[in-house]
């Protein structure tokens, strides 16, 4: 698995419908489709949230090979997840595979099904919030949504601004692995052959320059706040305001129609 295929926190630009959305509307829509997403309960609830996914990139033109290209880190943790799932979960009548302690049910085989598909559709429809919605807008976007917090003396606008500053160094650290990596290459390290332990310890030339490279830019980043007189949030104002229009409020009827529609598809009791 190469660096570049980490795209998380990576912004797409684009005109589409949905970059055009407003940034509450899209995290409200991934708010929706996730509690949809651990509603559904069979076949029909979850094909129809994959058609949902499949028609939401297709209206952010961003492409299924930047999402499939995001999937791969995840890969082995998928991976993982369905085969813990087959083997441990129990069943009635007779196993379909009987090998040592290992017993595998039609109820493991439907559940890791599923398990997998859900973490898939959830990692994506993340992907996708970032990819069409930029670090700022998020933060702006954040800060309004969690805004009734403040009267509880919770420090939302700091808070967003971490989430979002943490979400758009992603990139950044990612490109400054690659160039720490392909350094230590030219100077004859090994990153790839020997056993895990051997190849955990190749990474400590690795980890000590990129330590340092993330603090010093962490202190770089607070000195040009601190030299643009940043005092958090209170009295700032934006740039843009955001203002919710017609397709927002076509686009969270839509979310909440989907909600319903799951629940409606849980009754239907198939597979």
């Amino acid at each position: 698995m190469a660096l570049k295929d980490i795209t998380l926190g990576q912004y797409f630009p684009g005109d589409t419908l949905l970059h055009r959305l407003d940034p509450r509307t899209k995290i409200l829509l991934a708010v929706f489709y996730i509690v949809a997403l651990f509603m559904a309960r069979n076949a029909l609830g979850y094909a129809l949230l994959a058609l949902s996914l499949i028609v939401a990139i297709l209206i952010s033109r961003v492409g299924f090979q930047a999402v499939f290209r995001g999937m791969k880190p995840v890969f082995f943790i998928v991976v993982f997840t369905a085969v813990l799932n087959l083997v441990y979960t129990p069943g009635a009548g007779e196993p379909l595979v009987a090998f040592w302690i290992v017993r595998i049910y039609w109820e493991g085989v439907r559940t890791a099904f599923f398990m997998v598909l859900r973490i898939m559709l959830l990692i994506t429809c993340t992907f996708l919030l970032t990819y069409t919605t930029s670090p700022i807008l998020l933060t702006d976007a954040l800060e309004t949504l969690l805004g009734p917090l403040k009267r509880l003396r919770i420090p939302v606008h700091e808070l967003a601004m971490m989430m979002s500053i943490a979400l758009r160094f992603i990139p950044t650290l990612i490109e400054e692995t690659d160039k720490i990596m392909s350094a230590q290459k030219a100077r004859g390290a090994d990153f790839e052959s020997g056993n895990l332990l051997q190849r955990a310890k190749a990474l400590i030339p690795l980890l000590v320059p990129l330590f340092i490279s993330a603090f010093r830019r962490a202190d770089e980043l607070a000195v040009a706040m601190e030299c643009r007189c940043y005092h958090g949030g209170e009295g700032r104002t934006r740039m843009r305001q955001l203002r919710y229009v017609g397709r927002d409020y076509a686009a969270l009827v839509l979310g909440l129609g989907l909600c319903i529609a799951v629940w409606a598809l849980n009754r239907l009791g198939v597979f």
